[in-house]
């Protein structure tokens, strides 16, 4: 099975969003904040909100300034916001497909977020060079110079560790990837030294991605 998963956002009046019981802080950036509501994982980005109504005021590596159902407080990495969230026994993350039935989720890899395209016939993460140089991966220098085959032919690479790559709850370190020279792949492909660590299920269209221990 080979897929993607894009993240579907509809945007609805703030008039129709729905009280928020749990928002929980899973990643902080510049401008940029991953938080799980009501046991959803979102992307914020600064001055825009989420179906559930959760807005993103300011945010940088340390705090976050969250507006939720029209009140705006300072919260840190691990803010668990609402009495209703009970942490999981086993960190997990449940992705469902688009239309076409791919999988598409936000991650992180060594602190920056990305886009994975979840792919279970890769077996390395890869990503293009492109993307290596915005995550800081000096491939050239730490990595180890290989060929690959793509849809355009033969193209140079680098096998490389990533320090730490994360979805939702789920972070693993040490991680296999492959960069490859040019502009495929498009996105961030999640390959099997990242799935292949993880018990993973399905469950109709939803895939369970849950960490070992």
């Amino acid at each position: 099975m080979k897929g993607v998963l894009p993240l579907l956002l509809f945007l609805i009046p703030a008039s129709a969003a729905w009280a928020v019981e749990s928002v929980v802080v899973m990643g902080l950036f510049k401008d940029r904040a991953i938080v799980t509501i009501d046991g959803t994982q979102r992307v914020l980005v600064t001055g825009e909100a989420s179906p559930e109504g959760v807005m993103l005021i300011a945010a940088d590596s340390e705090a976050a300034v969250l507006e939720i159902d029209g009140e705006r407080s300072t919260y840190s990495l691990g803010s668990h916001i609402g009495g209703a969230y009970t942490a999981p026994k086993q960190a997990e993350v449940q992705l469902w497909p688009d239309r076409g039935g791919m999988y598409l989720t936000p991650g992180v890899i060594n602190g920056i977020p990305v886009d994975f395209l979840v792919d279970t016939g890769a077996t390395l993460v890869a990503m293009n060079s492109v993307q290596a140089k915005r995550l800081g991966v000096d491939y050239r220098l730490r990595g180890k110079p290989a060929q690959v085959s793509t849809a355009s032919g033969v193209s140079p690479a680098f096998y490389v560790d990533l320090e730490a790559v994360k979805v939702g709850e789920v972070q693993l370190r040490n991680v296999g990837a492959v960069v490859i020279e040019g502009n495929y792949p498009e996105k961030v492909l999640l390959g099997m030294s990242f799935l292949g660590r993880l018990d993973m299920r399905r469950e109709g269209d939803l895939m369970v991605l849950r960490k070992k221990f």
